[in-house]
């Protein structure tokens, strides 16, 4: 590749929370002057080859995390199930892209990397710490020692790593687009749902936040449909922004979603952007 590649993933099964890290990383780079361009596998597309995200993008096409990236960051986002037909797309339309960054494909090894980032789930760790199909892990622990960065969500479970936290102030309307502060929230009846990889970790940050709710849990990516929904119209729903974004097209007043932001100690940018002065491409 004739830019740096950063690749964010993980050696476990489930979110970890990559996709927000990418965002906001994303960001970072952009304020630094940099012009990222950022691919994904797509994971839940319907399509196959090659496809850019923008803001006419369907879900079912190119997938919900990719959807997210284009929204919060606005900066060329390609999916592939190969990424590295992904990234060449990419710079081939977009000439000044200087820096890719990759959602996930840390064991997608044909893709080179310049920089490798892994992100842990604070609160299941390793799991039992056996590799697939025995337990959670990808590839073995080993991998640890070979990256450029590690990042713990939630709380550290590896001391040299950089702690990174989300943070959230309000519930947004999926219909009315209407904001509500969590500490002025007045909803009743609360059902939250989530079909994203760790659905435990956004129904604690509900409950630390004060609310009393039921829940539902779906599969990772599921493309929910308005049937989903049919038992639950007294209700007031609460979702995560990567379940909101499936849900658009048949919102109702009572559909509410939960942004969030990452929160991480800016010496990890600043650990990113020393990497970066230090690789030349030809």
């Amino acid at each position: 590749m004739q830019v740096p590649v950063i690749v964010i993933g993980n050696i476990t099964l489930g979110g970890t929370g990559k996709t927000p890290l990418v965002i906001h990383l994303a960001n970072e780079l952009k304020k630094n002057g940099y012009h990222p361009g950022i691919i994904s596998r797509g994971y839940g597309a319907k399509g196959n080859g090659i496809s850019e995200v923008n803001q006419k993008s369907n879900v079912e096409n190119v997938g919900d995390e990719p959807i997210l990236i284009q929204k919060h960051t606005r900066l060329p986002v390609f999916i592939s199930k190969d990424r590295v037909l992904a990234a060449q797309a990419l710079l081939k339309k977009y000439k000044k892209i200087d820096v890719i960054l990759s959602d996930d494909g840390l064991q997608h090894y044909r893709l080179k990397r310049d920089i490798e980032i892994i992100v842990i789930d604070g609160a299941r760790g390793f799991g039992n710490g056996y590799l697939l199909p025995a337990g959670p892990l990808r590839e073995s622990k080993r991998k640890l020692k070979a990256v450029d960065a590690i990042v713990c969500n939630g709380k550290k479970v590896i001391d040299d790593s950089y702690l990174m936290k989300y943070k959230s102030d309000f519930l947004i309307n999926l219909k009315t687009k209407k904001k509500i502060p969590l500490n002025k929230l007045r909803l009743n009846n609360l059902h939250a749902i989530a079909g994203i990889g760790n659905p435990d970790r956004f129904f604690n940050y509900l409950k630390l936040s004060g609310m009393v709710f039921n829940s539902s849990t779906y599969q990772d990516h599921y493309r929910f449909t308005k049937k989903d929904f049919k038992v639950m119209n007294d209700k007031n729903i609460i979702m995560t922004e990567k379940d909101a974004v499936k849900c658009e097209k048949f919102a109702r007043d009572n559909f509410w979603y939960l942004p969030v932001v990452v929160e991480i100690d800016s010496k990890f940018t600043d650990f990113i952007l020393n990497k970066m002065k230090n690789i030349i491409h030809g």
